[in-house]
């Protein structure tokens, strides 16, 4: 059994995140220590790591929640968890297309401003800015 700051060790994570995630019911205690300390088992470290491997593949914490709930549900295959996988690899795409417009955008507002040392004022980019219709 570990204390909140060994888990937090083991796991690579801060004493804070631990204390987000069970308030999240991400995680909870196994139990506690006779001087009233939470104190969390192994699971809680594969728990742990698992969330933090399901953010870098940019799941959300309620997402994780879901695939947490599936992962303990008896009737659950892997065909949901694969959906799921889908349907996030699906949104990452969508947000890579959207922040390569961005991209493009500024790359043209960057080559219409030629002039380092011209006023705000006369700033090209502002000028830009301000007569979009979005």
């Amino acid at each position: 059994m570990f204390t909140i700051g060994k888990l937090a060790s083991l796991a690579s994570v801060s004493n804070d995140t631990l204390r987000y995630y069970e308030q999240e019911g991400l995680v909870e205690p196994a139990g506690k220590s006779p001087t009233g300390y939470r104190l969390y088992d192994e699971d809680s470290v594969r728990r742990i790591r698992f969330i933090k491997h399901a953010q870098q593949c940019g799941f959300t914490l309620a997402e994780i929640r879901d695939l947490l709930v599936l992962r303990g549900r008896e009737k659950a295959c892997c065909g949901d968890v694969r959906t799921r996988a889908i349907e996030k690899k699906l949104q990452i795409e969508n947000k890579i297309r959207a922040m390569k417009a961005m991209s493009k955008a500024l790359d043209q507002l960057i080559a219409d401003c030629a002039r380092d040392r011209q006023p705000v004022k006369e700033c090209t980019i502002i000028a830009a800015l301000e007569r979009a219709n979005v």
